[in-house]
Order: C-alpha cells, then structure tokens, then sequence
C-alpha cells in the first residue's frame, strides 16, 4: 500500500532481512536513546529474518520506492493475543532522513486497519518514553488513549526507564469464536 508517492508499507517477508538489517545499522547511531541495548547479531541479516518470522507478531515495512526499495521504517504488532483479550502491543521507527513527513501515523492507521479486519484484535497498546513527544503526538494523531504511566517499564540506553502507556480500542465486537 501506498501511504505516500514515493513510501509504500507492506509485510515484511524473510527476504527482507538484508534491507531491514542495513536500516537498522544505517539508524543504530539515531535510535540509541530509544532503543534498549542490542547485541551485535541484532544488526544481521540473519537475527532480522529471525524478528520478521517471530511467531506471535506481525511487522511491516516502509520502503522507499524512490531509493531501490531501500527499508526507512518499520511497525510491529508483538504479543498478539487472541481469545477474550484479542490486543497487542504497538512498536514502530522511521529512518533519520524520513522524520517529519507523516509516514509513521499513515503506517499506523493503516497497522490499526489490519490489526481489525485481518487479525479481528479489538486493541492495540504503544508505550513511549516520557519524553518522547513526538511518538507521544503519532499516537494521539492515530487515536490512542493515555492511560498511564509505568514506573521503570524498560531498560532502554542503559537505564530503566518510565513509559507513557497508550490503547486505542479498534472495535467493540464480540471475539471471533464468539460471535453468533
């Protein structure tokens, strides 16, 4: 899909992992402060094929069409529960040179869209640091809720660090196996 003339956002697939694994390193300098410490095989084409087939989530990729396909972002959905709570946890990043141009709350509309119809989720979660503002205005842009604060949530550039913990409720119907 399309969210911009250049920027389309698909599934990863595993023969993605060598254009995920050169966007991770190309950004690991500009993600620090956000991300919790990574070992080096995290910067594989290996361990990304490895995230991309994680059971119980889901990623996508934004891919610049205007660069060769080259990857500049990525949401996931993780911790996919079915059954009576039917949610799970938001993550998302966009590439240093691609901030400020929408890409991240298209994505997560149309993630939101998928979560609904395609994984019948009835909530999606998304947790930021404190002062994370701007993820803290994608997710108000996309509907998410503040619904608090957890104290020293994750250890994140060498700290534990409190979260802003957000929810957008997609729909109010009834879990799949329990719909008349």
């Amino acid at each position: 899909m399309l969210i911009s003339p250049d920027i389309e956002l698909r599934r990863a697939v595993p023969q993605d992992a060598e254009r995920l694994a050169d966007a991770v390193i190309r950004n690991r300098e500009f993600m620090e402060p956000w991300e919790p410490y990574r070992p080096e095989e995290y910067y594989t084409a290996r361990e990304q094929a490895e995230r991309i087939a994680e059971p119980g989530g889901a990623m996508w990729l934004l891919f610049d069409r205007a660069a060769d396909d080259r990857v500049v972002g990525r949401a996931a959905l993780n911790g996919i529960h079915l059954g009576p709570l039917c949610s799970a946890n938001l993550g998302y990043w966009v590439d240093a040179d691609h901030r400020g141009r929408g890409l991240i709350p298209a994505a997560v509309e149309e993630i939101c869209r998928a979560a609904r119809d395609e994984l019948g989720l009835h909530r999606i979660e998304a947790g930021t640091l404190t002062d994370n503002e701007a993820s803290q205005r994608v997710l108000a842009k996309c509907g998410f809720v503040r619904y608090g604060i957890a104290p020293k949530f994750l250890h994140i550039n060498g700290d534990w660090r409190d979260h802003v913990l957000f929810q957008r409720i997609l729909h109010d119907d009834p879990p799949a196996y329990g719909r008349p």
